[in-house]
Parts: C-alpha cells; sequence; structure tokens
C-alpha cells in the first residue's frame, strides 16, 4: 500500500505511540484527576504532561490547553465562544468546513456576520484583504494555517500582526500545519491555536485541542461534569476545566504526547525537509505528463505545506481514485470538505484528486506512484 492521504490523518503511527496507547489502555483507564486513589492521580498528572508538551511546542500556559475530540469540536468552541451578538467575523477563501459552516450557522441565528477575505500568493496582498474588511463591529478573525485541500500556506504572523494592531482576536485552524512547522504563537500573535491530535502531530483518532493565551476569555461551549466545584451548578470559571466537560479521552491524549516526542526527537524541520522534497519530486514528476492537471504553484518550503492537489485527463476526480485504489495507492477526490477552497481555485466541477505527504513516505512510493499515472 502506498498512503498519500496524510492530510486526513497520518499512517502509519510511530512506534511510540502505538505501545503509548496500549500502555495506556492498560494501565491508565481511569478518570484522570478526579478521584483521591493513586491510579486516578497519576492518569492525572500524564495528562497535565501533555498539556506542558504543547505548551511548550507552541508558547502557551498549560492551564490554557484544552483538550478536545478533534480540531473541528476545537474550532466550533473557539469561534462560537469568542462572538458576541452583533459582531463580524472574517474568514478567508480556502476555509475548511469546520470553519465555514460555523459562521455560516452564526449567521442564520442572526448572531453574527462574517466576511471572505480573498487568498492570494502575494503575503502583502493577503494581509490587506483581511484588512479592507474590517468594520467598526469586527471582533473576530479566523483563518487557515495552510491548505487542507491545495497546501498553500497563509501569512500567519503577518495577519496576527495586523489583528493586534487592530485589536481583534485571532483564531487560527491549525490542522495542516501544527506538527510540521514551527508555530509560536507569542511570536506570530495568535490569540487561540486549533489542531488535531491525529494529523502532524502523529496521534491517534479522537484528539485535538485548543489552546489560547492567558489574556483570552472564552464563553463555555459544553456544560458537565468537570471533577471540581461539584456543588454548584454552574460551571467552573476556570480552564481548563471550563471548556473541558466530560471524561477525557486518556489514551488518546497520551498517545498524543508520544507523538509530540516523537516529532522532537527527529526534528520538526527535519521531517519537514523530508515531506517537502518528496512533494517537489512528485509534483516535477506529475507536470512532466500532458495528461495531468495541476492547480498550484511547484511546493516550495514554507510557503507550501507536502499537498498536492490534480485532475488527470476529463476524469471526474472520483474516477482517478478509484483507479489509484486499484493500484492498492490511497489518496482523497472530492471537494476535501472545502468548498470555498474549490471555489477559488475553479475546481468546483470535478473536485480534485490529493496527495498528501507524511514522515514515513518514501522516493521509492513516489517513483513507484509516477510510473502508475503513466499507465492510466
Amino acid at each position: 500500500m502506498i498512503y498519500f492521504d496524510n492530510a486526513a490523518t497520518s499512517y502509519p503511527k510511530p512506534p511510540n505511540v502505538i505501545s503509548q496507547a496500549q500502555r495506556s489502555m492498560k494501565l491508565y483507564s481511569f478518570n484522570s484527576g478526579r478521584s483521591g486513589y493513586l491510579q486516578s492521580v497519576r492518569a492525572g498528572e500524564l495528562i497535565y504532561s501533555v498539556r506542558e508538551k504543547i505548551a511548550d511546542m507552541f508558547s502557551f500556559s498549560p492551564d490554557r490547553v484544552v483538550f478536545t475530540k478533534n480540531c473541528t469540536e476545537a474550532l466550533n468552541i473557539a469561534i462560537s465562544g469568542s462572538v458576541k451578538r452583533g459582531e463580524h467575523i472574517i474568514i478567508s477563501s480556502l476555509e475548511h468546513n469546520s470553519v465555514a459552516r460555523v459562521v455560516e450557522g452564526l449567521k442564520k441565528k442572526g448572531i453574527a456576520d462574517y466576511s471572505i477575505a480573498d487568498y492570494s500568493y502575494d503575503d502583502e496582498q493577503t494581509v490587506k484583504n483581511f484588512e479592507n474588511l474590517i468594520r467598526d463591529n469586527t471582533s473576530l478573525v479566523v483563518c487557515m494555517h495552510s491548505s487542507n485541500a491545495f497546501g498553500v500556506t497563509f501569512p500567519v504572523a503577518k495577519i496576527g500582526k495586523m489583528c493586534k494592531r487592530h485589536n481583534i482576536r485571532f483564531v487560527v485552524d491549525g490542522a495542516q500545519g501544527v506538527g510540521s512547522v514551527d508555530i509560536n504563537a507569542k511570536r506570530d500573535n495568535i490569540d487561540i491555536l486549533c489542531a488535531p491530535g491525529h494529523k502532524c502531530l502523529m496521534g491517534n483518532m479522537g484528539t485535538g485541542f485548543l489552546a489560547f493565551g492567558d489574556n483570552i476569555e472564552i464563553d463555555e461551549f459544553m456544560l458537565g461534569g468537570t471533577g471540581s466545584s461539584s456543588l454548584s451548578l454552574s460551571q467552573p470559571d476556570f480552564y481548563p476545566d471550563k471548556l473541558e466537560a466530560g471524561t477525557l479521552n486518556n489514551s488518546g491524549i497520551l498517545s498524543l504526547g508520544a507523538g509530540i516526542d516523537y516529532i522532537n526527537s527527529v526534528g520538526i524541520e527535519n521531517i519537514y525537509n523530508h515531506e517537502m522534497k518528496l512533494c517537489r519530486y512528485l509534483y516535477n514528476g506529475l507536470k512532466e505528463n500532458k495528461k495531468v492537471v495541476l492547480y498550484t504553484p511547484e511546493p516550495e518550503n514554507y510557503r507550501s505545506m507536502p499537498i498536492i492537489s490534480f485532475n488527470y485527463s476529463d476524469y471526474p476526480s472520483e474516477k482517478t481514485a478509484y483507479i489509484l485504489s486499484k493500484y492498492t495507492v490511497c489518496t482523497r477526490a472530492g471537494f476535501h470538505c472545502s468548498p470555498l477552497a474549490h471555489k477559488h481555485f475553479n475546481t468546483v466541477d470535478n473536485g480534485t484528486v490529493r496527495i498528501s505527504l507524511g514522515a514515513f513516505n518514501t522516493a521509492r512510493e513516489c517513483s513507484s506512484f509516477l510510473n502508475i499515472i503513466k499507465k492510466l
């Protein structure tokens, strides 16, 4: 099998992630920190250690790291918990439905309006496109780090600086950047960072988080048991308890911590450079095939993620992906939950076939794939 669907979920998982998940199921299947017995206390300590790893990696305080079941849930909490009635939001023209559907839902409910800023290959123009949409009631900018459909990156630090100048909260969807490139919330003026645990961070499915600055307040999204302030019918007003109702996914969270350990041991830059080298090799190989249609320039370090969208001849993208699957090549076809991005790149008729590379892909796999494409 050639697995080229890492933008959906990274595969395979590093050996230490697998062993940690198994160990957690055996030794730490207890409600973490909610009881006084040793096993519960120990589970709570280990969960907190993962908060510390995330905080260290992205420059937050550990108590401002809130675990979720995925990036979509994190974005829902971040957006819905940040906006008041009558306010205005700006998003980008490439946003995933985990952002676009949230702001559309807020608009339909009459809570908040939103505008869409066009992405440009010119970073300064992209920032201007956001800034030109600011209104007196604009309170929130939400922008992905990188497109899950086309791999292009946003000038997050420059957008963050612009938001700070206008005193607007800045939320970053890190689904395709967190764990792949250096992101520092303080340096980049990110108020809230949302991320999955199962993609570039190499943890289990069912994991994610939002992390936010010490000066940021977020309204409760879900209410319930936290193991704290249990005699009160009100949700605790301190973090992370305020935003973590219900039992945590211990095994998943600890596997996420192991994924961070793996990245730190290998080096985030080494992983990214490996993935991008393969990505450029694939791109140039596809470019030589006259029947292949590409939609972006050649992937460039720190302006792209290791993602390529293409189509073959006049085939619907689903047909191409189906044929590739017969050769045991795993890609993704269609619209990748990003209709705004496909509208921007004029691919709404057929969608695209997406290749997304990971740390464990090889040059041999890429060569085999290019040979298979020649046979279609």
